[in-house]
């Protein structure tokens, strides 16, 4: 990816193969983590035919110091074992640990192992991929679902929860996106053992439609809203005070993520020839870690 520094602190990256036009994989979801002890970005893409089927879905980590990155094929395993892809949008991520949270519009959340990943060769690997072939890969790298977590939203997307003090807390916002001003937004706690479900702890209505993303620093609420082929809208406030923020997100914008790390708000956009991961400074959104510190580190 090429990366540039933009006004005031701010992060860009942009894709530098076909990943910026192909309309075979779409980007949805963001967060940081570390994998395998290095700092990294987790965006998801979905895969569709030409009719708008969800074929396949993957996650691209992004080193955040070094210009590498690596695929993840997100995998389901049938009754008999085999590995099916996972035909969900990945409109959201959440990253604990090894653990990885992916919004599946309409099916609740799936949860994804990245610290058992699997190597897949040939047509196993090309099933899993969606049945498109890639003459320069032979291997995939794949993480599989360990669970289904049924919810009572559509779970569009999902975003994690920190406190003022840049904690973060075991919790998540699974949000809504409609075509009307009837999107809701719920908080949950996210399930510790095998046994535990996400357990809710409030629900509102933003009255903002075209929802995207959704995360929370202390008591504030940050909102992504796409507008068509314009830039997208970040909102911010308390649930029931979300006001029109003046940074304009990327045109299609999509799901948000915080770093308290790197002290950045990170979207991207979705459409092709306009993709872009954008890290925007703490600063501009009006955010300060207790220790002062609002841009990244040089």
């Amino acid at each position: 990816m090429r990366r540039r520094r933009r006004g005031g602190g701010g992060i860009e990256l942009r894709w530098l193969t076909a990943r910026s036009w192909t309309e075979r994989w779409y980007p949805q979801g963001i967060d940081v983590g570390t994998h395998r002890g290095r700092r990294a970005l987790a965006v998801s893409w979905f895969r569709q035919d030409s009719g708008g089927r969800h074929l396949a879905s993957r996650v691209t980590l992004v080193d955040r110091e070094r210009a590498r990155r690596i695929d993840i094929v997100l995998a389901v395993a049938d009754d008999t074992g085999t590995l099916q892809p996972a035909r969900i949008h990945a409109g959201g991520l959440a990253w604990f640990g090894d653990r990885l949270f992916a919004a599946a519009t309409g099916q609740g959340i799936w949860e994804f192992d990245l610290g058992t990943l699997r190597r897949v060769h040939g047509t196993d690997a090309q099933r899993v991929v969606g049945g498109h072939r890639r003459r320069d890969r032979r291997t995939i790298v794949v993480a599989v679902r360990t669970r289904r977590h049924p919810v009572p939203l559509r779970c569009s997307f999902v975003g994690r929860v920190f406190d003022a003090d840049g904690t973060a807390l075991p919790r998540v916002l699974i949000g809504e996106y409609r075509g009307t001003d009837s999107g809701l937004i719920g908080e949950f706690t996210v399930p510790e053992g095998t046994d535990d479900v996400f357990l809710e702890h409030a629900r509102f209505r933003p009255g903002i439609r075209h929802m995207q993303g959704v995360v929370r620093w202390g008591d504030r609420l940050f909102v992504s809203q796409s507008d068509h082929l314009r830039p997208g809208v970040l909102w911010s406030g308390n649930h029931d005070r979300l006001t029109r923020h003046p940074v304009a997100l990327p045109i299609g914008c999509e799901d948000l993520a915080l770093d308290p790390d790197d002290a950045l708000l990170w979207t991207l956009g979705e459409h092709p020839w306009r993709r872009v991961v954008r890290g925007i400074p703490f600063a501009a959104v009006g955010l300060r870690r207790p220790d002062g510190r609002t841009a990244p580190r040089t």
